[in-house]
């Protein structure tokens, strides 16, 4: 196994390290950390069309929110990280949902419990600071309403994964430009307090009341599992994202990997060819792992011909949905 493993074409490595030093990280499974120069978003580089590229213009001078729908791994996320990118605005804000998940995940948090401890803890050590707003600290769409000086892009990914009741609640909230964290608006005394915000900066909150002042560059994603209330849809602007074509796909290896192929790339035409027969079934990804191991020399041509005797490919390219 070990002589197999350390094994690339010509090239044998001495250790399991040697290899990993030496064949690089794709780069859409790099992480960002915070020394990084590079901001390597752990994506995909998505390629929006020239109608995609109008309706989130349109999106942007309404202040709506763009509803993104579409099957699983056609880049609805990379969308909201390539536009952060390039527009230069920031840090990203992600909320992810789930069942589970309900409005005031996305507004704010508050440490009630660790804010009793040090209340406890104060009594021996009076350096123990136990102000509220230590305690408290805007999330997502808290921080994306917060923003005094620019827009912010948030992402909502998944939306159709929440509950019933999730989409309307956004929208009153959208609608009405502002929400209110009640552990502030029932102090006495000092109305004005300084939270932090997810991005690590702070905002002064008056009378418990966080207002809208630059509505937020909100991309909403959907796989489809579920339909959304009407008045929902109406105050969205909305882009269904389609399968790229070979040329498309040409376009986004290129941009990914650097590398030049051909719309008559063996190893395209027969992820196009199985995409077809799954139903489009297949993600933009799963293309894009086969062409860099191919490049590394995992891959090999003989490979393709048939894609039922390779395992490694039939893993590859096997379909999301079964």
């Amino acid at each position: 196994m070990k002589e197999i493993l350390l094994q690339n074409g010509d090239e044998n490595y001495k250790n399991i390290s040697e290899l990993l030093e030496k064949i690089p990280t794709p780069p859409w499974r790099k992480y960002k950390h915070k020394n990084d120069e590079e901001k390597n978003e752990n994506i995909i580089n998505y390629i929006p069309t020239s109608d995609e590229l109008d309706i989130l213009k349109a999106a942007i001078y309404l202040r709506r929110p763009l509803l993104v729908t579409g099957k699983p791994g056609l880049g609805k996320s990379a969308l909201a990280k390539s536009l952060v990118k390039e527009l230069g605005l920031g840090e990203l804000l992600h909320w992810q949902i789930t069942t589970e998940t309900i409005l005031k995940d996305a507004l704010y948090s508050y440490d009630a419990i660790g804010r009793l401890q040090d209340i406890q803890l104060a009594e021996k050590d009076k350096n123990i600071s136990t102000k509220i707003e230590s305690y408290l600290k805007l999330q997502a769409l808290g921080t994306a309403f917060a923003s005094e000086e620019k827009p912010k892009v948030l992402l909502i990914d998944e939306l159709d994964k929440s509950d019933v009741d999730l989409p309307n609640n956004l929208l009153h909230i959208f609608e009405e430009g502002y929400f209110e964290i009640p552990e502030l608006k029932r102090l006495t005394g000092v109305k004005t307090k300084k939270i932090r915000t997810l991005d690590n900066e702070r905002v002064e909150i008056e009378n418990g009341k966080v207002t809208c002042t630059h509505f937020p560059i909100v991309i909403m994603t959907s796989n489809g599992e579920r339909d959304f209330p009407a008045a929902f849809k109406r105050r969205c602007l909305h882009i269904e994202l389609h399968s790229p074509d070979k040329d498309e796909l040409v376009k986004i290896v290129k941009s990914n990997l650097g590398i030049d192929i051909k719309v008559e790339d063996a190893l395209l035409e027969l992820f196009v060819e199985e995409r077809t027969k799954v139903k489009e079934n297949l993600s933009t990804d799963q293309l894009l792992n086969a062409i860099y191991l191919r490049n590394k020399g995992i891959i090999k041509e003989q490979d393709l011909k048939s894609l039922k005797s390779n395992a490694l490919l039939k893993t590859i390219f096997k379909p999301l949905v079964d």
